[in-house]
């Protein structure tokens, strides 16, 4: 697959998610390059080879670990696991005693230049600060990682006779990267957790509005069978009793139970026509609002207080309900615009185009263009939908027709 088409056809959280990954990704080889390097390259014959050879493999498996802990760290942060406070408190003993066995080597003098044990210290001590922070939830607890891990350094140092002036520029070392590391792996789980906080935000902001029509249909066919179902209930048990009793009565009740059962049908047609039939101008304000609560800038270009006939708003609705669904649920758009006009000839023209579309459909196809398609048959009216130059997806829907003049375009921004 193209990097475009992979990069593309992930959603905003995806993509956030794969760049921190691959972030934490980076610093393995980080920081075998930035320290194990310096230990290959320190004071030749003056360390040993079995010394350099067991700080490069400590640094590079130290590397691998505090890879493994963020990657980790960052399934608890998504919710994917639960929070690894074992392998966290491993990760940070195992560092505490890479520290303590390169002050060794250096109260020994096995490491040749002086500059090379705070390099190591300073170098694992900032990596496993920085992922230690993302297994912590509260900033609170995490301002105190660098400072722990400086006095720790700090303190180890005078422990193996190092003089209180190195031992405390050791500590400042480690304080400061320590310090610039935490900040940086906080933001970047903090970010992390924002962006997927908000897309699943809005994934039940889209499920609510599901189930508030659905509960606005239920109590509407309440309100108008409620009654009626009542009255033939009744109606239909009195004339039970007056046939039992042979009473000629009893066929009025039935004829009035009939009367009221068509009445009933066709109140329910009423409802359920009322809920299909989709209102142009309502539909085109709820599109604009929906996109911009999403995060997008929308754009609609319509006529308001234009008369249209009942057909053509109810069919134009229903593809922009079923554009902005699209929008919404495919690609990732950061900006759409939904143009009606008309033309010469008085042919309605509706277009709806967002950038952001997959090159490739993430999946098979769905039922709803071939709905709309269906719907705007009825009117001898035509639907296009496909990708168009730049990275956009284009719908346009087109029905042909006298209009009642020519619609002058009111542009409003989100």
């Amino acid at each position: 697959m193209k990097l475009s088409g992979w990069w593309k056809n992930r959603s905003s959280a995806g993509k956030v998610e794969l760049y921190t990954r691959w972030s934490f990704h980076l610093f393995v080889g980080l920081e075998i390059v930035s320290i194990g390097l310096a230990v290959l390259g320190s004071a030749p014959g003056k360390v040993p080879a079995l010394v350099t050879a067991t700080l490069f493999l400590t640094v590079c498996a130290h590397s691998l670990v505090v890879g493994f802990l963020s990657s980790r760290s960052l399934d608890w942060i998504l919710g994917r696991r639960e929070r690894p406070v074992r392998l966290a408190a491993t990760v940070a003993g195992l560092t505490a005693a890479a520290v303590l066995g390169v002050l060794g080597l250096r109260a020994a003098g096995l490491t040749g230049d002086r500059e090379l044990a705070p390099t190591l210290i300073a170098g694992m001590t900032c990596f496993t600060s920085g992922t230690l922070v993302l297994c912590l939830r509260e900033v609170r607890r995490m301002r105190y990682v660098a400072p722990a891990a400086a006095v720790f350094a700090g303190l180890a140092s005078l422990a193996f006779g190092i003089s209180g002036g190195e031992s405390a520029g050791l500590a400042v070392g480690v304080l400061l990267s320590s310090a610039f590391f935490s900040f940086a792996c906080g933001f970047s789980g903090w970010l992390l957790d924002t962006v997927c906080e908000l897309d699943r935000a809005r994934e039940v902001q889209a499920q609510l509005a599901v189930a508030e029509e659905r509960l606005r249909f239920g109590r509407d066919l309440h309100d108008v069978m409620g009654r009626n179902l009542a009255v033939i209930a009744l109606k239909s048990e009195l004339a039970v009793q007056l046939a039992r009793r042979e009473r000629p009565e009893a066929v009025d009740q039935m004829i009035e139970v009939q009367r009221i059962a068509r009445e009933s049908q066709k109140e329910v047609r009423d409802v359920v026509r009322g809920y299909r039939e989709a209102n142009l101008a309502v539909e085109l304000e709820g599109a604009r609002g929906v996109l911009h609560a999403a995060g997008m800038d929308c754009r609609v270009e319509y006529e308001q207080g234009h008369e249209l006939p009942a057909e053509a708003q109810s069919a134009l609705g229903w593809v922009v309900r079923e554009a902005t669904t699209n929008v919404l649920r495919h690609g990732d758009a950061r900006s759409c615009v939904i143009r009606l006009t008309a033309g010469p000839s008085g042919a309605l023209t509706l277009v709806v185009e967002n950038d952001g579309a997959p090159k490739a459909p993430a999946g098979p196809p769905g039922s709803g263009l071939a709905g709309l398609r269906e719907r705007l048959a009825v009117l001898d009216g035509t639907l296009e939908a496909g990708p168009v130059d730049g990275g956009r997806f284009r719908l346009r829907a087109r029905i042909p027709g006298p209009a009642a003049g020519p619609i002058r375009e009111l542009e409003a921004r989100a």
